[in-house]
């Protein structure tokens, strides 16, 4: 019979299969932050998820009792620990990066040696020696869809999920709702003309300083500046009161069986109600996702994460995307619309959201004209 310690290293991607990958592009643009603990911290100290996901686990002790658990992208080994703590009879922790030391550590504390496996390794390059009852990550990023790390989890779960095994979370939603928030389109935009003020005292300096005119570069400096100030997305906190109408879906996705096409772009359309006379500011987009295990294993209690302005502070925030300017709307007037969400081309971790809106008066049905919005999300 293996030792902890053998069964650990053998199952632990190859040492030049990780030093491979800690070299690569995905890793320096990704994963490489969560190596750090500062990073784990971070989410740890995030109490919407940290209660969350312990109440799901705790709540649902019986749906744990006995099974084999897999969680994807471990980190420090919380929910691991979790797990085996509410009764699994064995978690097999995956993370990609070094953090998988400390949880190995974590572990051994915890006397829970016997119970947990940690393995560093790519999800998609992990060999486990049996399928499992449960899946469990935390996956989530910006806006729900940023990261991409869903791919990983749903590789998982096709390739390593007993038939009628559960997910946790089981099911995720994604809300847009419109906002005034002027004071951060003014700053934004201060913020724009700075740089763009900035710009003309540099031709003027180089110009007199060394005799080169280079005011031809000018359209294209001022591109630049508007997409980082006023074309990219902006997280914020917000609170209720910045909500100018209620929050409408444009995405939900059941993790039990979504697929990788059905995850890659978002496309709905919008049609919101004004509630009260303010700027429009721009839209406020956030995400919920639901423990629900599966129809085979079903939770006794349902836990909801959410992320939106009335539940207070998650380190996942909300996306912002701003109008400039801002337009004035009443009571009642509707905005009707389309949001297309796309990952970007340099970058499949990143995404690029088009915001198409008119505000539809409500005082003779009368549409003002279109605007479509064109933002980054980094």
């Amino acid at each position: 019979m293996k030792s902890k310690k053998q069964e650990s290293v053998t199952l632990d991607a190859p040492a030049e299969k990780i030093k491979e990958f800690e070299n690569s592009s995905d890793f320096a643009n990704y994963f490489c932050t969560y190596g750090f603990l500062y990073h784990q911290k971070q989410m740890l100290t995030d109490k919407v998820r940290m209660q969350s996901y312990y109440k799901s686990i705790f709540n649902n002790e019986s749906c744990f009792a006995d099974k084999v658990v897999l969680d994807v992208g471990t980190g420090s080994g919380i929910l691991a620990i979790w797990a085996a703590q509410a009764g699994a009879s064995k978690v097999y922790a995956v993370e990609a990066t070094g953090v998988a030391n400390q949880a190995r550590k974590l572990v051994a504390a915890n006397n829970l040696e016997d119970k947990i496996v940690v393995i560093q390794a790519k999800m998609e390059e992990v060999i486990l020696p049996e399928k499992v009852d449960i899946i469990i990550s935390e996956w989530m990023g910006y806006f729900l869809l940023r990261e991409s790390m869903l791919d990983s989890v749903i590789y998982a779960r096709d390739k390593w999920l007993k038939q009628g095994g559960a997910m946790y979370p089981s099911h995720a939603t994604m809300f847009l709702a419109p906002i005034t928030y002027e004071e951060e389109v003014s700053n934004k935009y201060k913020d724009y003309l700075s740089a763009m003020d900035g710009w003309v005292e540099f031709l003027e300096d180089t110009k007199a300083s060394f005799g080169v005119d280079m005011s031809c570069l000018t359209g294209s400096f001022q591109k630049e500046q508007e997409e980082y100030y006023l074309q990219t997305s902006q997280w914020a906190a917000l609170s209720p009161s910045n909500l100018i109408g209620e929050g409408v879906i444009i995405k939900d996705i059941d993790i039990l069986t979504c697929n990788l096409d059905s995850i890659k772009s978002v496309n709905s359309e919008l049609k919101m109600k004004i509630n009260n006379a303010t700027r429009f500011c721009g839209f406020v987009g956030w995400f919920d996702v639901v423990f629900r295990g599966s129809p085979q294993n079903p939770t006794s209690s349902v836990i909801t994460l959410s992320t939106s302005p009335y539940i207070g502070y998650t380190h996942w925030g909300q996306q912002c995307f701003l109008l400039h300017p801002p337009t004035r709307v009443k009571k009642d007037d509707v905005i009707e619309g389309n949001i297309k969400i796309v990952r970007r081309k340099d970058n499949q971790r990143l995404l690029n959201i088009q915001i198409t809106h008119t505000v539809i008066w409500s005082k003779d049905g009368a549409p003002r004209r279109a605007q479509t919005n064109t933002y980054q999300m980094d």
